[in-house]
């Protein structure tokens, strides 16, 4: 199988890596102006990973997307849409599958990715998403986990999980593709929560923000029309170790940092999404407190710990 992947980012550069391990062959994507992908150019390697010699290399968009039957892309969420216009320009697509190894929404619009994907390449692209829990850093060291496939098409979904399956990572079907991609992309937000928590010393409030942070998620999928019961599988509480806990966790550090008022040289796709996950709260009418506060915190600059605290100090009411 001919695997082409877009992005080289380290998530991105580990996707290459891992799916040419299991006998494809595999060719990366950069912008030729990207210090990431020049780095690999140069030296085949960043800071997690060496790429086999194997795997090819091309800043050319037209060359690595003809070059694949499979097309992983695994950029910055706010980013693909751009890309998706990029690809409806080269045309062809069609007998292409994508598979989004990302976890975001389009802010603005509150867009999940693979409807992006849709609009801009066509209803009838095939497209699948890849989400879940996992580090590099531990799949490098043969520590095993379990991530989730979905699409709006079945025979697709069971397609890249027979491609990717291995010892390394179990797949499992996703049936519920709306609730896997708001699950996904909200799990980050909860991260920076968790940060600003161990930030404040509060770190014992993580069990009570994960209750709760399921719950006002469910809330919100089951008002867009997918199943409450979604956000309680790998897209969302599975992945709340690797989000919520893991010093590797862009999201946990981001949180943490901002209260000790350090930056983050990493990005912490949770900042985006909690505006986005707003736009939908507004559209849909529901409320999401700790989105809210996080929403308060970043961009209103209100005071951390007061809005932290207030979300556990709530009138009484019945869970």
């Amino acid at each position: 199988m001919k695997i082409s992947v877009l992005g080289c980012g380290r998530w991105a550069t580990f996707l290459a890596w891992y799916t040419e391990s299991l006998g494809n062959q595999v060719m990366v994507w950069g912008r030729e102006q990207s210090k990431r992908y020049q780095r690999l150019h140069d030296t085949r390697e960043n800071e997690f990973l060496m790429l086999p010699k194997q795997i090819l290399l091309s800043h050319s968009l037209v060359e690595t997307v003809s070059f694949a039957e499979i097309v992983i892309i695994s950029i910055s969420s706010q980013s693909l849409r751009s890309l998706g216009k990029q690809l409806h320009e080269l045309g062809n697509t069609k007998d292409k599958t994508f598979v989004l190894c990302m976890k975001g929404l389009e802010i603005g619009t509150g867009a999940r990715l693979s409807r992006i994907l849709l609009e801009e390449l066509g209803a009838d692209q095939k497209v699948a998403v890849w989400v879940g829990p996992g580090h590099v850093q531990d799949f490098l060291k043969g520590i095993p986990n379990c991530m989730v496939i979905a699409s709006d098409d079945i025979a697709v979904t069971k397609q890249i999980v027979d491609e990717f399956s291995s010892n390394l990572i179990r797949f499992y079907y996703g049936k519920d593709l709306l609730g896997i991609e708001i699950g996904a992309a909200a799990k980050n937000v909860m991260g920076i929560a968790a940060g600003m928590l161990d930030g404040l010393q509060y770190t014992s409030l993580k069990g009570a923000l994960m209750a709760r942070g399921t719950k006002e998620l469910s809330c919100l999928i089951k008002a867009m029309g997918g199943d409450p019961m979604t956000v309680y599988g790998l897209s969302h509480l599975g992945d709340y170790e690797a989000t919520l806990f893991s010093l590797h966790s862009n999201n946990r550090r981001f949180g943490e940092n901002f209260v000790r008022g350090e930056v983050s040289d990493t990005l912490a796709e949770g900042v985006y999404t909690v505006e986005a996950l707003m736009d939908l709260a507004r559209v849909y009418k529901i409320e999401l407190p700790i989105c809210q506060a996080i929403y308060n915190i970043l961009k209103g600059r209100k005071d951390i710990k007061e809005e932290l605290l207030s979300l556990f100090l709530r009138p009484v009411k019945a869970e």
